[in-house]
């Protein structure tokens, strides 16, 4: 049965984002008193701004650090998210216009396809990746060319990438996420997308990106799309909080590939079954196709739409792949615990979070705003022994939208402040940061 996430409270807010170029997590407008501690905070963020201060690089500004109210966070997250957006005008229409993104020495190239009218929440991305792998690269140029064209949604930015490499793993190495990360923050600030409505999808070579990437980049994703592919070592615990659909051939037998997708068919069902608000998927096995599914996949397309993103979910399943990364929707931790298989299972229940279990973690930051929690409040977090690891106020600053920005230029992911806490009971920061 098809089943769809119930839509994003804060659509709304989002459509407001993208209209104004400004930040949209915020929710409500019961500002609060005014701290005596913070008069002129956003004047000496206005100044610093007009002195042509990075907003990136705000975080070792003394007035950075002043507690903020909600208000003054709320306007110090549309002040730096539009000085961002401006200070990198250039950069994103260069993208589009050259049609490349770039990671360190490694190039990207791209070409897309419109699709519809604009919602005027923003456009939709779909990022569809082409087979071939590890092969002759007009091979692989070729499988590209036929990508562009394979399949059409009802409205969105259909951008098809050519693969850096000429590799079996092409869209899973470790320059694959950076890219993306990339693309898609050119497609938001330039080419006006939700960043609540971006999709992945592939067939064949391009599918074996989707199940790698689909877990490992899902805070990115609305929801994926698996065509014809396979997982390798992937894991499909990270899917919790965004739509999956998986299509394959059922003659398609080399690689095992229709018994492995029969596989991860039962996986997600027993994954949903034990979690009914979480992992909602639709895996179809096509009995008289091979490798070729005839489009009879494209139904992907349209199943995919029906779902939004929700930055901020209740619960979190959060398993480190062989490519890592430092955070993960409201989740952070250091380098130390990046290592493959390293799990974080969490969840928050208005002010109230609990991490319910680590392996090979030891120090988690939760990431907040006003969206997350209210912060006029004290903020509380319980360990897996349902130990208080810590209870207390978390300050709004502007270091943390400034961090926020440096780390993830996301308009959904701009936090005011961070509580950092040791799962094994050591103490954590006390300032929370």
């Amino acid at each position: 049965m098809l089943t769809h996430h119930r839509p994003f409270q804060l659509a709304r807010i989002f459509t407001a984002i993208l209209a104004i170029g400004a930040a949209g997590w915020l929710a409500g407008t019961n500002a609060a008193t005014a701290d005596d501690e913070s008069p002129n905070a956003l004047d000496q963020l206005a100044q610093w701004l007009e002195d042509d201060g990075d907003p990136s690089a705000l975080s070792g500004e003394p007035f950075a650090e002043t507690p903020l109210t909600r208000e003054e966070a709320e306007e110090g997250a549309q002040r730096l998210w539009a000085a961002w957006l401006a200070d990198h005008e250039a950069a994103h229409a260069a993208v589009w216009e050259e049609r490349e993104v770039h990671y360190e020495d490694v190039t990207m190239r791209f070409d897309y396809r419109v699709f519809g009218e604009a919602p005027e929440r923003g456009r939709s991305l779909y990022i569809s990746l082409h087979g071939g792998g590890g092969t002759r690269p007009e091979v692989n140029d070729a499988q590209w060319r036929n990508q562009i064209g394979l399949y059409e949604p009802d409205e969105g930015l259909y951008v098809a990438p050519r693969a850096p490499t000429n590799d079996w793993d092409l869209w899973h190495k470790d320059h694959i996420d950076p890219l993306f990360d990339r693309l898609i923050v050119s497609a938001v600030a330039h080419k006006g997308v939700d960043p609540n409505r971006v999709y992945v999808m592939g067939y064949s070579a391009g599918g074996d990106g989707v199940y790698q990437l689909a877990p490992r980049m899902a805070d990115r994703w609305a929801a994926a799309a698996m065509m014809a592919g396979h997982p390798n070592n992937a894991s499909p615990l990270n899917l919790r909080n965004i739509g999956f659909t998986l299509h394959m051939g059922g003659q398609d037998s080399a690689y095992n590939r229709n018994e492995v997708a029969a596989e991860w068919k039962e996986t997600l069902a027993d994954l949903h079954a034990e979690d009914p608000e979480g992992y909602l998927h639709e895996a179809v096995i096509h009995p008289q196709h091979g490798h070729w599914m005839e489009l009879d996949d494209a139904v992907a397309v349209d199943w995919m739409a029906g779902f939004t993103r929700d930055p901020y979910p209740d619960r979190i399943v959060w398993r480190q792949d062989n490519v890592s990364h430092p955070r993960f929707y409201w989740l952070a931790t250091p380098p130390a615990y990046h290592e493959e298989g390293a799990l974080i299972r969490a969840e928050r229940n208005g002010n109230t979070f609990r991490i319910l279990e680590t392996e090979g973690v030891d120090e988690v930051t939760l990431l907040l705003n006003d969206s997350i929690a209210d912060l006029d409040e004290p903020v509380r977090v319980i360990g897996p022994d349902d130990k208080e690891l810590f209870e207390g106020t978390a300050p709004r600053t502007m270091a943390a939208l400034a961090e926020s920005i440096a780390t993830r230029p996301d308009p959904a992911y701009l936090f005011t402040a961070a509580v950092t806490v040791r799962t094994n009971g050591d103490e954590a920061d006390e300032d929370g940061g």
